[in-house]
């Protein structure tokens, strides 16, 4: 069967975005070729490593990020390439630059996409403690403590490497000892609950708004044993959810985390934490004043580049 790709020229910052408006009309994958991942790559010191890599012969885009989606014959992908280009536009209403944000489409045969996006992704170390690795690669921990989260790239969402998931992970690594009961809002590929089981969390919800997220999430926690026990389902943020949780997490766009915060207040008991990204840097000092007007404590503010995270608790009557 052919399969048509569509291909959004962006920027490292909108690439998760820009993911998520291509799965929602139905792509069966998505290609990220992100020039700051070759940066990354550029890095490693591949010898020390036994391989010989030259990261310049490696396709790739020198500056920005292509996200390619792939879309089967049963999409007629000429109706919705309008669309496409539309939602893209109106990323800029939520401080995300798009870049160019050009939108074009190539055909390709069923063989060439799927395989087409695995050579982009590598075991990568995205944390002191954690390092995501593509489901079909055989990795195995260099170091002690070094925890596994197996993720299948193709499902989008994010593979971990975007600077606000490191940012969620690192935060994650900073305030979990064991137990806590956690929910994920906006969970995307599930990382962020995996990590979490990976590093000692007990009962784990995560939630996403669109069910294509879901189901990608479900299929990447199935392939990480630590996590089958994680519950998934489709959810319009916190919206009608009851029952505590000491940890909540939510890596999503400023403008959706502040009609969050109410949500997760009400959700986490007294010294319970709530811990958001994906926050731009023009928009972190609003949703620090919103946190705070709430009568949420700010205990850190982590940055990555533009991008920042929060941790926040609730406090007690004697804090």
């Amino acid at each position: 069967m052919d399969w048509t790709a569509v291909t959004v020229k962006t920027t490292n910052e909108a690439v998760e975005a820009v993911s998520n408006i291509l799965m929602e009309h139905g792509a069966s994958g998505v290609q990220i070729d992100d020039a700051k991942d070759y940066e990354q790559l550029e890095k490693v010191d591949w010898a020390k490593k036994g391989e010989i890599v030259n990261v310049d012969e490696i396709p790739h885009v020198k500056s920005g990020a292509d996200v390619t989606a792939y879309f089967p014959a049963t999409i007629f992908v000429p109706e919705i390439v309008p669309e496409i280009k539309q939602q893209v536009a109106e990323l800029v209403k939520f401080g995300l630059n798009t870049g160019a944000g050009t939108v074009n489409t190539d055909k390709v045969d069923e063989a060439n996409w799927a395989t087409a996006w695995q050579k982009y992704y590598h075991p990568v170390r995205v944390t002191r403690f954690l390092t995501v690795v593509p489901s079909w690669e055989d990795y195995q921990p260099k170091v002690k403590d070094e925890r596994i989260i197996r993720l299948d790239p193709g499902m989008a969402f994010g593979t971990g490497t975007h600077p606000t998931t490191k940012l969620s992970l690192q935060a994650l690594e900073i305030i979990l000892h064991g137990g806590e009961r956690l929910i994920d809002v906006g969970t995307g590929s599930g990382v962020l609950s995996i990590a979490a089981k990976q590093l000692g969390a007990g009962d784990i919800r995560a939630f996403d708004l669109d069910q294509v997220a879901v189901e990608s999430a479900a299929k990447n926690l199935a392939l990480n044993p630590v996590a089958k026990d994680v519950k998934v389902t489709a959810n319009n943020l916190l919206t009608g959810i009851s029952g505590e949780a000491d940890v909540i997490v939510a890596n999503i766009l400023a403008e959706v985390i502040l009609p969050l915060i109410p949500q997760a207040w009400s959700l986490l008991p007294v010294h319970g934490y709530f811990v958001t990204s994906g926050i731009i840097a023009e928009k972190v000092d609003k949703v620090v004043a919103a946190q705070r007007k709430q009568g949420f404590k700010i205990i850190q503010t982590l940055k990555m580049g533009d991008w920042y995270g929060v941790i926040a608790q609730k406090p007690g009557e004697d804090d």
